[in-house]
């Protein structure tokens, strides 16, 4: 017996990937005046709030594959906008941290960072704008259960 598929208007996946574009807009626009991707932007912000990191915390957090990281961060640390050096506790560990170059960039983009995210908070109010965070938590907690 075959299952019916949800209409695609009701897929959670598209929704997904229709809502992070509708997200992503307005900081690609952002990001695109500082030179930076989206990705380099995540890394930054990760560095930024939880300081130096080692490379596998840094992709989970940064939302990257560790493939993906050891490029971008490849490209960062030639921009100068962060380091890599060996762990202070395991030596054979890098461990990536940003740099007064990269927190320039995220200072310099931070308040139109904070009205963008404003903008959708604004739309959605913040009771549902909350539950939103908080259901995507949910999923994410979900699937890295499985």
């Amino acid at each position: 017996m075959t299952r019916k598929l949800p209409r695609t208007g009701r897929s959670l996946p598209i929704a997904l990937m229709h809502a992070r574009e509708a997200v992503m807009g307005p900081i690609r626009d952002m990001l695109s005046a500082s030179n930076v991707t989206e990705q380099q932007w995540r890394v930054l912000r990760v560095l930024d709030e939880a300081g130096a990191l080692d490379a596998s915390t840094l992709a989970r957090r940064a939302a990257l594959l560790q493939p993906s990281l050891t490029r971008i961060v490849k490209s960062m640390v030639a921009k100068g906008l962060v380091t890599q050096v060996q762990g202070a506790q395991d030596r054979r560990r890098q461990e990536v941290a940003i740099t007064a170059a990269g927190s320039a960039l995220i200072a310099d983009n931070a308040s139109r960072a904070a009205e963008i995210a404003e903008s959708w908070r604004a739309h959605l109010g913040t009771e549902r704008y909350e539950a939103l965070l908080d259901l995507l938590a949910d999923l994410a907690d979900n699937d890295a259960k499985q």
